[in-house]
């Protein structure tokens, strides 16, 4: 009987773990401060954002222009920003180094220089830094900063006019439903 009983609990604790009972919804918050994950891939549909393909040095060291930004995956802040870099991201493409940086490991270290991301960061998150080819800071600010006036710092980095609209998302009626009918 015992083992009868012991057979049938079994197939309980199976068909229950099968059906998913026991495990809760998941729970991600754009306005929360919990880790939820990568912030660019969950909040802006871009995780191509992190790592970033080059760094601040390497940046300099080509003479390229450069964006920094400092963020953190577990602040309401950034999360929110996030869908701001992503659309410097597809504005931009090629024409810069975009370079999203976690600040945890920034904390409480030297800073070894002005191709350190540490010596630009003032040890709040959101912050953007824009770099001219030349290393030159040319904007700097913290927070939650309009894409019209990172878009203004890039041009005068990159020399290249931003295109009338250009703020405009190319993503913007992406989940439009068509609901015409086309008969043959």
């Amino acid at each position: 009987m015992n083992q009868l009983l012991s057979q049938i609990l079994v197939l309980l604790l199976m068909v229950g773990l099968g059906l998913g009972l026991g495990a809760g919804p998941a729970q991600a918050s754009l306005t929360s401060n919990s880790y939820d994950g990568n912030i660019y891939a969950l909040y802006a549909g871009n995780g191509s954002l992190v790592p970033p393909r080059s760094s601040l040095a390497q940046a300099m060291a080509d003479q390229r222009p450069a964006v920094v930004i400092y963020y953190l995956d577990d602040d309401a802040a950034s999360k929110q920003f996030a869908a701001v870099v992503s659309e410097l991201q597809r504005l931009w493409n090629r024409n810069i180094e975009l370079i999203p940086l976690v600040t945890d490991p920034l904390q409480n270290r030297a800073d070894t220089g002005p191709s350190d991301p540490a010596h630009y960061w003032r040890g709040v998150v959101p912050q953007v830094v824009v770099f001219d080819s030349q290393g030159k800071v040319i904007f700097d600010e913290q927070g939650a900063v309009s894409v019209d006036a990172i878009n203004a710092s890039l041009s005068q980095a990159t020399g290249i006019a931003l295109p009338e609209g250009g703020t405009r998302s190319s993503t913007e009626s992406f989940n439009e439903l068509n609901s015409e009918v086309v008969s043959r």
